[in-house]
């Protein structure tokens, strides 16, 4: 490690030098005490990856210093998929006061011990479905109940969404046992969109085994009612996990394989595209961002979203996506300032209702205003984007509250942030119980 140190610090005085800005100058644009970054250029203190950032965007070194930056070797999120030769089922528990859970369990034991004795109650299989299903509005029900299912996504903990997405989606594959092919496809067609979305949900709650568990499932309904862009999707799931692990190499692989499957749509490709600038941002390469970025816009604006079932996360309510994850971008990107000017447009247009929404990128946008300076305006908008992380309890949004109370940590004798800041160690140290 402390040859590690040596090594950045080296490179970043030399960059530093090449540029002609003294110390106090890289200082101020990268909002670091100059003391600190002295330590860094002696090798006394060890870099951060959000230091690293901020310096290659402010000397144009292109990712070189974060590259520099030891990080833990990224799990793969399929190694983190068990399963053994008989599968593996999950079985879903509810306690008296009502909360919930979900655990993995091989098939061969839940039949063995009775897996629905657990409730003390055992439902059977919901029958098959007829050929009238398609025509008589069970169909047209559980779409619509897909629709509700995601508003309530947008404004609630994913502890009450998941247990209705499990089973509506065990009730589809139930029915689509058994039913007419056509009737079977389209009940499993619809079965994978809410397996799909349970495993978005499962993510929010923090559990990445759950959420490939969740996908993969999806993938296999989608590919028995023929719908193989599933499959495709799924790599954009798993990309998501990797970009919140910080694996910027594995993001962009993930991403770029799902933009390479034969037969993808170009929505889904359009997607792919989006997380494959985010995993070029995370790696602080401006140029590959840009022109992932400007691919993504030329493939949604070819898309068809006529059948109105957007997978997981890849949407979001008045707002422009694409506007939103260039601001992400942006801010991976050293870019701070334009980032936050970016997030206030887009999240204006946001409905005050999607709170998920508001907290994901709420979220960035005051780490945006911190990273550029702006410590009052970031701690006003910590409070806000408080209020709605306490309503969706997403974890995903947490990772990015953790790096926000590290920078206000920084700055915690400004009144705006000694005002804000015990709380949002509160909301941090709640989730550790």
């Amino acid at each position: 490690m402390a040859e590690q140190s040596d090594v950045f610090g080296v490179e970043l005085r030399r960059l530093r030098t090449a540029a002609g800005l003294s110390l106090a100058v890289l200082a101020q644009q990268v909002h670091y005490s100059k003391g600190y970054l002295g330590k860094i250029e002696t090798g006394f203190k060890q870099p951060g990856v959000d230091l690293a950032r901020r310096c290659d965007a402010v000397l144009g070194a292109g990712g070189r210093l974060a590259a520099l930056v030891d990080q833990p070797a990224p799990a793969s999120p399929l190694a983190a998929v068990a399963a053994d030769g008989d599968g593996e089922v999950w079985v879903m528990s509810m306690a008296p006061d009502g909360s919930s859970w979900m655990v993995p369990m091989p098939r061969r034991e839940a039949i063995a011990t009775g897996a629905a004795s657990l409730l003390g109650l055992t439902l059977g299989a919901p029958r098959a479905a007829s050929a009238s299903a398609a025509h008589d509005g069970t169909l047209t029900a559980f779409r619509s109940l897909f629709s509700e299912v995601r508003k309530l996504g947008q404004t609630t903990s994913p502890s009450v969404v998941l247990p209705m997405v499990t089973v509506h989606t065990h009730t589809l594959r139930g029915m689509a046992n058994g039913a007419p092919t056509p009737v079977r496809e389209q009940l499993l067609g619809l079965a994978a969109r809410y397996s799909e979305y349970a495993g978005w949900m499962a993510q929010e709650a923090g559990d990445d085994r759950a959420a490939m568990w969740w996908t993969r499932n999806a993938v296999e309904m989608g590919a028995a009612a023929g719908d193989t862009e599933m499959a495709t999707y799924s790599l954009i799931r798993q990309a998501l996990i990797t970009l919140y692990r910080d694996d910027a190499a594995g993001t962009v692989d993930l991403a770029q394989q799902a933009q390479a499957a034969p037969g993808t749509s170009p929505r889904v490709q359009g997607l792919a595209a989006l997380r494959e600038a985010q995993g070029h941002a995370l790696a602080c390469d401006y140029d590959n961002c840009r022109r992932a970025l400007d691919r993504a816009a030329i493939l949604l604006a070819r898309a068809d979203t006529a059948d109105g079932m957007t997978m997981g996360s890849a949407s979001v309510s008045g707002a422009d996506l694409i506007s939103l994850v260039e601001a992400w971008c942006l801010h991976d990107l050293g870019q701070s300032r334009q980032a936050a000017d970016v997030f206030d447009r887009q999240l204006s247009l946001v409905p005050d209702s999607a709170h998920r929404t508001h907290a994901r990128f709420g979220a960035r946008r005051a780490l945006a205003y911190a990273s550029a300076g702006d410590i009052d305006h970031a701690s006003a908008l910590t409070a806000k984007v408080l209020d709605a992380a306490d309503l969706v309890d997403s974890a995903t949004v947490r990772q990015d509250l953790r790096q926000l109370a590290r920078l206000l940590g920084r700055e915690r004798r400004q009144a705006s942030v000694s005002e804000v800041y015990p709380r949002l160690n509160a909301a941090l140290r709640s989730q550790l119980h």
